[in-house]
């Protein structure tokens, strides 16, 4: 009886087809920091200062798996889950995950992924000209990603082709971002999302250069966010210098001539989120939604002073304009940081950085997010970061 159920056992593995090897690989990020912040008060007493714990001073602290299945004769299936948590109290960031995404690597013709996932911006900026070698960008302050059109989207179609020494990469939204709802306000509205564009980066030894073009629509019909960004980077022995110029224009017609539309308040409150105005520490106030063109300069240093020990500066000035004076204003950020590891997946870091606006109607933003009328702000942050 057990000889027959043996053989019998072997024939219905015989009749199975042979399945590919599949990997499943758990990563992540725990970051911790404490960060001190001048000029945090509200309209009025904005000279308070705050000192708190903050979820991510480097990075923001995440959880994912990738899963890899290698289906022979050079042909991958790829794919993620990525979750980012706040380290301070264990809660989940978003109401979903923040990169889900499956697609096809081939040896020969390059890789498609489809999901939500990075956008061709925030790729060029992170693989060709990052602020800090051992860190794309410091999350505590990151003035470059409010020009990145909002680093993730959804329905995101996506190619990679790596051309020799060129990476040639496209994107498209199928659908974009979708609809939302508005509190007593009957119906929904629509908060636009298409977006086409891609990156041409080249690479050779320690340099990189690359240019890079997004455009995203918005809810309104015509209405379109023109993003560009072009840069590059250079690394010799303990040295690395990076220098970048991006621009964001739109044409919405002023939130001040929105008046009862429901939904062309929607497409600011949209463009607010992706300029990130309150993200990285700048243009909020009046200027923010009056403004149609933004302008950035980048450039950095970085020397790795020891084995273990890394210094980074980096400086950008940034530029808005609209179709009145109110638009008008101008950014200086700063920010040097010091980074130790201890070994290849824990490090420690300090990092000061200070901001300072010019313009009648910028303002920097209290800790709700208000504009307080505060024209400079320094920054200081101490924490620890784990890689698995």
């Amino acid at each position: 009886m057990k000889v027959q159920l043996t053989l019998g056992m072997l024939a219905i593995s015989a009749s199975l087809p042979l399945y590919a090897q599949s990997t499943v690989q758990l990563y992540g990020i725990i970051d911790a920091a404490v960060r001190y912040t001048s000029n945090e008060g509200p309209l009025g007493n904005h000279g308070r200062s705050s000192t708190k714990m903050i979820p991510g001073g480097m990075s923001q602290s995440r959880i994912g798996f990738n899963v890899t299945e290698d289906l022979g004769g050079g042909l991958k299936v790829l794919a993620n889950l990525e979750q980012r948590i706040e380290s301070t109290t264990g809660s989940i960031v978003g109401a979903g995950y923040q990169q889900s995404w499956v697609g096809l690597q081939s040896s020969s013709w390059g890789r498609v992924t489809l999901g939500r996932q990075y956008n061709a911006l925030f790729d060029l900026y992170t693989s060709t000209f990052a602020s800090y070698p051992y860190s794309p960008y410091m999350e505590a302050f990151k003035p470059e990603i409010g020009m990145s059109v909002g680093a993730r989207s959804n329905d995101l179609v996506k190619y990679v082709a790596e051309l020799g020494k060129f990476r040639l990469s496209l994107q498209a939204t199928w659908k974009g971002e979708g609809t939302t709802s508005v509190a007593g306000v009957p119906g929904t509205f629509s908060t636009g999302g298409k977006s086409r564009g891609g990156y041409l980066r080249w690479a050779d030894g320690g340099w990189a250069v690359g240019g890079g073009y997004l455009e995203r629509d918005f809810g309104t019909s015509g209405k379109k966010l023109k993003a560009y960004a072009f840069g590059g980077s250079y690394r010799t022995g303990p040295w690395y210098l990076n220098a970048a110029y991006a621009e964001n224009k739109h044409n919405l017609d002023g939130q001040a001539n929105c008046g009862t539309s429901v939904q062309c308040n929607i497409d600011y409150s949209t463009l607010s989120s992706l300029w990130a105005g309150t993200v990285n520490g700048g243009f909020s106030g009046a200027a923010f939604t009056a403004a149609n063109k933004r302008q950035m300069v980048t450039v950095g240093v970085g020397y790795q002073l020891t084995p273990q020990l890394n210094w980074g500066t980096h400086y950008w000035y940034a530029k808005q304009s609209g179709r009145t004076n109110i638009a008008n204003g101008k950014a200086h950020f700063v920010s040097s940081v010091l980074d130790y590891a201890f070994s290849k997946r824990t490090d420690a870091y300090f990092g000061v950085d200070y901001t300072k606006l010019n313009g009648d109607h910028v303002s920097l933003s209290d800790s709700s997010g208000a504009a307080n009328g505060a024209k400079s702000r320094t920054g200081v942050t101490v924490g620890i970061r784990h890689r698995f």
